[in-house]
């Protein structure tokens, strides 16, 4: 039922989901570009149609009421960011390492504004758990979302950091607010 209601919103908003979705009982997704909530709206819409429901982690503020009712409904967890806290990188990889299936979808620029910076959690996380990297793209002005190629880890993140920047450039995706996103990231 949740994947219907899920295919029929998207469609309503005028969006598709091309290709198909990972069959992997563990994965690592990486959601780009990251410039408004959204993002994640319409990611968990394409996600659910097909029966994928990655773990969103956004930050505990956001989790306010109402809001914080409707966010954890979709699936998205609270993370604590602020000093003391378990940092996101090792509290996923224990998600990993205690489930038989999980899945998580990470917008490796860390937030909605422009940066030159990636986290490289994302990262970090599939290379220490073993579990792979796809490439997930949000594309804005042909209103198309899609979860693409399959990364495993090498372990020389800088050369999988210019594969992945080289997929993205050669997919050129439309962010919502372009203005806030760069091919240019290291």
């Amino acid at each position: 039922m949740r994947r219907r209601i899920s295919y029929l919103l998207m469609r309503l908003g005028g969006w598709r989901y091309i290709g198909e979705a990972p069959s992997d009982k563990k994965f690592v997704v990486i959601a780009v570009p990251h410039t408004s909530m959204w993002d994640f709206v319409w990611g968990k819409f394409a996600f659910s149609s097909k029966g994928v429901n990655p773990v969103i982690f956004i930050k505990r503020e956001s989790f306010f009421f109402p809001l914080g009712i409707l966010l954890r409904w979709l699936g998205a967890r609270p993370v604590n960011r602020g000093r003391g806290a378990v940092g996101l990188v090792d509290q996923v990889i224990h998600y990993f390492n205690t489930n038989d299936t999980f899945q998580v979808c990470i917008t490796p620029e860390g937030t909605r504004d422009l940066v030159n910076k990636w986290k490289k959690g994302f990262y970090f996380i599939a290379q220490k758990t073993g579990v792979p990297i796809y490439l997930g793209i949000i594309d804005y002005k042909n209103k198309i979302l899609t979860i693409g190629d399959k990364l495993i880890p090498s372990g020389n993140v800088e050369e999988d950091m210019a594969l992945i920047r080289e997929y993205y450039k050669k997919h050129n995706p439309q962010a919502k607010y372009p203005e806030k996103f760069t091919f240019d990231f290291s």
